[in-house]
This record gives C-alpha cells, sequence and structure tokens, in this order.
C-alpha cells in the first residue's frame, strides 16, 4: 500500500473503541457480555473511571468507560433507572458491572433504560482488577495518541521536505488534501479564499465546494465536522502580531475528519505561517529594492540613459509613449505591525484597474510610495492621474495601514515625458507631496500648480517667513483667536474665487450684505484695500505661508 493510502486508511482510527477495550486481556477475562447497546461499541474510550457511588456521574465529563460492581446503582427500579439516565446524559462511552456479590445478573430497568438511551451496557461474568484494566486500557490510549502524534508528525516532514523542494503553499495543501481525503483550503482572515486544493465528492474541483459551503457564507460557522485551523502571524489580514493571519478549512465532503487531521492541520499551520511570514518579508524588499530604484532615479545616482534597462530588470516595460511620475505620501504612520508589504500589494492589485504600466515602489523612511506609469499619449495624463490617485486612496484603505485619525494620502502628479523628465518629475512630486500636506484635501495634485507651496515650504523654518505672516494677516489671526465668525475663512474662499463676491457668498453660505459686512471688517483690521492687486497678493502668499509656519510651530 503507498503512503497515501495508508495514511487514508489510519485516518479515523484515533483513540480506542468500547469493541477494542473489552478484547483487551483485562476485560475479556472477565468474559464480558454486552446485554444493551452493542450496536454503539463504536464509541470511543476517552479514559476509564471506576467507582461506587451512586451520584458518580457528576464527577464525569463525558467519553469514560465507567467499572462498578454496582453497590451505586441503588436498590429500586426508580434509582437505578435514574443511575443509568445521568449516566447516558452525561455521554458516558459504556457502563460495565461485574457481577458478584451485588447482582448475580443485572436487574431488568437497568438493562431496559440502557437499551432505550442507546448506553452500552456490559456485565462481567468473572472478577477482574480494576486497576489491571484501568492501566490496559489507559496504555492504549496513550499509545493512539502517540500514534496519532507520528501520522500528524509525518503530514509534517512531508510539508517541510516540499518546501526545501521548491514547492509552496500548494504543495502544503495538497499534502494536507492527500492526508484527509478532503478538499483543503486557506482563507484571509476575514474569509476570502487565496488556495484551494483536493477534490470535493465525485472529483468536484474545490472551489464548487468552495462556493457552496464556504462562500457565501463566510459569517457562519461551516459545516459539523469541519477543521478550522488560524494561521498565526502579524500584519493586518494579516494584522498585528499574534493575530490571525490566514486560516486553514477542511471540508468533511468526501470522508469524516478525525483528531488526527486536526493535528496533522495545527503542524502544517505552523508551516505556512513561516511560508507567508518569508513571502511577506520578500515581498517588502522586492518594494523597497523598487522605491531604491526610483529614488536613485530622482536624485540623479541612475542616469536617464541607463534607467531603462534597469526597469525592465524590474518587470517594468512601458513601451514608447511618455512616462508619468506619481508620488503617494501617507498622512501618518502606520500603525503598530502595518507592513509595506500589505500596503504595496493592496495599492498594486488596485493599480491593476488602471490599465497602464506601472512600477511601484515603497519608501518607509520617507512615509512615501514612488511610482511611474507608461502612457501611450500625453493627452491621457489627466484620466490616468484620475484612475492612479483612486486606486492609491483605495489601496491604502483597503491595507488598513495608516493609524485611525490620520490625516488621508497626498497624492502628486508630475508633468509626462521621458525618462530625463520623469527623474526631475519624481524629485519634484516627492518635495512637493510634502509640501502638500497642509493643503485643503483633493484627489490629487498637480505638481507643476504648486511650485509657490513648494518654495514657502522649503522656507518653513526661516524667521523671515513668520514674520511676513504675521505682518500680512496678524491681525485676522488675533480676530479669530477672540471672536467669532472667524475672518480668515472668509479672506480665503474670496481669493480663492479671484474676488468674485457672489460666488465666494454661494461658497461661504451667506447672503450678500453679510458678506460684504465681513470684507469691510476685513479691510478695517488689516488697513487694506482688498480690491488692490499688490494686496491680494500679499495675502494670497500669506494665507499660503501661514500653513507652514503654523504646521512648525
Amino acid at each position: 500500500m503507498d503512503q497515501q493510502g495508508h495514511d487514508r486508511q489510519g485516518a479515523h482510527d484515533a483513540g480506542i473503541t468500547v469493541r477494542r477495550a473489552l478484547e483487551l486481556p483485562g476485560l475479556s477475562g472477565g468474559l464480558p457480555e454486552v446485554v444493551a447497546g452493542a450496536e454503539r461499541l463504536h464509541r470511543t474510550v476517552r479514559w476509564v473511571h471506576a467507582g461506587e457511588v451512586p451520584n458518580i456521574a457528576s464527577l464525569l465529563k463525558g467519553g469514560e468507560l465507567l467499572l462498578t460492581t454496582g453497590y451505586g446503582l441503588g436498590t429500586r427500579p426508580a434509582e437505578q433507572r435514574a443511575f443509568v439516565r445521568t449516566l447516558a446524559e452525561r455521554g458516558i462511552a459504556a457502563l460495565v458491572v461485574e457481577l458478584g456479590p451485588r447482582f448475580a445478573r443485572l436487574p431488568a430497568p437497568l438493562v431496559e433504560t440502557a437499551r432505550a438511551a442507546g448506553l452500552p451496557l456490559v456485565q462481567l461474568h468473572r472478577e477482574v482488577p480494576f486497576v489491571t484494566v484501568t492501566e490496559e486500557i489507559h496504555t492504549e490510549i496513550v499509545n493512539g495518541h502517540y500514534a496519532l502524534l507520528q501520522r500528524a508528525e509525518e503530514v509534517h516532514r512531508r510539508c517541510t521536505e516540499a518546501l526545501l523542494g521548491g514547492g509552496g503553499i500548494p504543495q502544503v495543501l495538497g499534502i494536507l488534501a492527500d492526508f484527509s481525503a478532503n478538499p483543503v483550503f486557506l482563507e484571509t482572515a476575514d474569509g476570502q479564499l487565496l488556495y484551494a486544493a483536493g477534490s470535493g465528492p465525485e472529483g468536484a474541483d474545490p472551489l464548487q465546494v468552495w462556493e457552496g459551503l464556504r462562500g457565501p457564507h463566510k459569517d457562519t460557522p461551516p459545516p459539523a465536522g469541519s477543521v478550522l485551523v488560524d494561521v498565526p502571524g502579524g500584519g493586518p489580514g494579516p494584522g498585528t502580531a499574534g493575530s490571525v493571519r490566514a486560516r486553514l478549512v477542511l471540508l468533511p465532503v468526501r470522508a469524516p475528519l478525525a483528531p488526527v487531521h486536526r493535528m496533522a492541520a495545527e503542524r502544517a499551520a505552523g508551516i505556512l505561517a513561516v511560508v507567508l511570514m518569508q513571502a511577506r518579508q520578500e515581498e517588502e524588499l522586492a518594494a523597497r529594492g523598487r522605491g531604491d530604484f526610483l529614488t536613485d532615479l530622482a536624485e540623479g545616482r541612475v542616469t536617464a540613459a541607463d534607467a531603462p534597462a534597469q526597469a525592465r530588470v524590474l518587470g517594468f516595460k512601458p513601451g514608447d509613449g511618455p512616462l508619468l511620475p506619481v508620488v503617494m505620501r501617507l498622512g501618518g504612520a502606520l500603525s503598530p505591525g502595518g507592513g509595506w508589504a500589505v500596503l504595496a500589494r493592496a495599492v498594486a492589485e488596485e493599480l491593476a484597474a488602471v490599465g497602464a504600466p506601472v512600477l511601484l515602489g515603497v519608501r518607509p523612511v520617507e512615509g512615501r510610495v514612488p511610482l511611474l506609469l507608461g502612457l501611450r499619449a500625453e493627452a491621457e495624463r489627466t484620466a490616468v492621474a484620475d484612475r492612479v490617485a483612486a486606486a492609491l486612496r483605495a489601496g491604502v484603505e483597503r491595507a488598513g495601514t495608516q493609524r485611525p485619525g490620520a490625516r488621508p494620502p497626498v497624492v502628486v502628479v508630475g508633468p509626462a515625458g521621458d525618462w530625463a523628465a520623469a527623474s526631475a518629475g519624481l524629485r519634484h512630486a516627492a518635495e512637493t507631496a510634502t509640501a502638500a500636506q497642509g493643503l485643503p484635501d483633493r484627489p490629487w495634485y498637480d505638481a507643476r500648480r504648486l511650485d509657490i507651496d513648494l518654495l514657502l515650504w522649503r522656507l518653513r523654518d526661516h524667521p523671515d517667513l513668520a514674520a511676513f505672516v504675521e505682518r500680512a494677516i496678524g491681525p485676522l489671526r488675533d480676530h479669530d483667536r477672540r471672536s467669532r465668525p472667524p475672518l480668515l475663512p472668509t479672506l480665503e474662499t474670496y481669493l480663492g474665487t479671484a474676488g468674485r463676491k457672489a460666488e465666494t457668498a454661494r461658497e461661504l453660505h451667506l447672503n450678500r450684505q453679510t458678506l460684504y459686512n465681513r470684507l469691510a471688517r476685513i479691510g478695517e483690521l488689516l488697513g487694506t484695500d482688498l480690491d488692490d492687486p499688490q494686496t491680494v497678493l500679499t495675502l494670497s502668499l500669506a494665507l499660503r505661508a501661514r500653513r507652514h509656519v503654523d504646521r512648525g510651530a
């Protein structure tokens, strides 16, 4: 018989049955006679207990083979019936009564109640030493557990050899599926299918089994007799260290599952945790490598002449169209255990729907995600930028790696061009992404329209910039600290609409006269004319600079 056949034959022999216990020398020497429950001798004996007290059922947990001489059974039929009923309710494996001084033959009420309850009842016609019976059965149970461990360890050994031989998760699941003679699935922590192995009834595809039993029912318990084993690990879905990274699911659709299958699944889960952790580390290293390349390109350490060949090695083949540099800066630190590999994978999966070649990297130190996209023509820059920005934000949200309450990520898109333009564009976009963190949230920013903000950000620590802001809008800042309504938002909206009062009133939900009164009050506090072009320029710069000055304060 081959190894797989041996596994299947022995997979369901876990434990010792009542029938096997009666065959051992200790009990067989007592000439056992089964007087009730003969059809249930396949029950598994978990332990052996001997006792002579009427309330012995309260001391049992279920699965025991109870040895007694009958002194605790009672003398009245009602007591005997109650004694058997409580044992059956407790779920013991069998009741064995040694005939002798107490009973020459078991009373009819006892036998009838045992038959009605489906409880195996055995009478011994010869005296046997209960201690010998206990030792024999317990030794058999221990040996059975050891045999289970050996079979589970054999599965573990085969899985390890498969990995060392270059196999991966599918091979591990295949070994487990062969061992259990049932389909095996690997789910994410939230119930999404990752891998499947084995087959269903009559050779059905495991995906059909999954769809019928798990796909639409992930939030409900699996079928009775299934085996679910958590695969531990760190990172969200995977989540924090010590949390569930994935889940092994064995469904009993071709044959029942036994304890040995859970033991084997638990050992396989340990192997899968290592495989998934290694895959995550490799994925993060690859993402960092791509991020290093893009950063080296941005900072001139990789020339425009050498860049295409290096990019091809990294799997980026953009074609002959222009390149579009994009940089996303996260709005805060990653949550504990929130890996960059998780983020990179989620973002990459979202970007797959953009329909353009993409080279995606991560820069954990700077908190940035740089990428290059290949366009067919420069005219599609805006449309592609819209899709890329939506994909980036969706990937961040799906990964769940940012701390709660963190600012939304900032996406900056540079100008499209050749490799030389991509180098300058990545550098410009990276700087601008940092400068844009204080700006109102937008799906994405055009790097070419944020040069003033970038200049002001570079001057953020210079005392002259803070002094300029204080001179230009200091009186309004003082007013807003003390009085209501605040006037800075009115001024900002007014300047943002290029001085169009009707549009300003609509955006602020004010009537015209209220807006005129506020503008007049602003002019009075600042001592300026809001219709003067030079004043407008000064105030616009001061409002932009205020974001950087206040953020650094």
